[in-house]
């Protein structure tokens, strides 16, 4: 039997992660984020299971690279801030005056599948990239800013190249 555990993670409603190891040092726990002010959570607002932070091993003393969540683990529904942000990408997708209503709507409908890794993704990215090239490099970098921290890493690397 393993004694590994993940601890539990403290992340604003905006995505800014506060503490990874919520539980195990709560001290280092805020009520509110020190960078926009929103309210913190440390559970699913939809079924209360704890965000998943800091995965505890036995006798390794490293820090891994910490990368919150889009969805909760155990209902499968998108956490606030990624629903904020796809929420944002829609408005931004509104904006883009270079793109006819058709694509505007293939665009948002593309979002939940860069953050999701589906079958569906590389249609996404191929999707995405070939609508922001005709959007122009403001429109490109506007949804990269919004978009990139909730995307998967192979997502990122194909389509932000990152």
């Amino acid at each position: 039997m393993s004694d590994s555990y993940y601890d539990t993670a403290q992340i604003c409603v905006n995505g800014h992660v506060i503490n990874t190891m919520a539980t195990s040092s709560p001290q280092s726990n805020q009520k509110h984020c020190a960078e926009c002010g929103a309210q913190t959570i440390i559970a699913c607002p939809d079924c209360n299971s704890s965000i998943r932070g800091y995965y505890h091993v036995p006798v390794v003393y490293h820090c891994r690279d910490y990368n919150k969540p889009s969805y909760c683990h155990n209902c499968g529904k998108p956490y606030p801030w990624t629903v904020a942000i796809l929420k944002a990408a829609g408005e931004l997708a509104d904006e883009l005056e270079k793109l006819s209503a058709e694509e505007r709507q293939q665009l948002k409908d593309s979002f939940p599948d860069l953050v999701k890794n589906t079958p569906k993704t590389v249609v996404a990215e191929t999707r995405f990239k070939k609508l922001m090239k005709k959007a122009g490099s403001e429109a490109y970098d506007g949804m990269k800013s919004i978009l990139i921290d909730v995307v998967s890493e192979a997502v990122k690397k194909s389509v932000f190249g990152q």
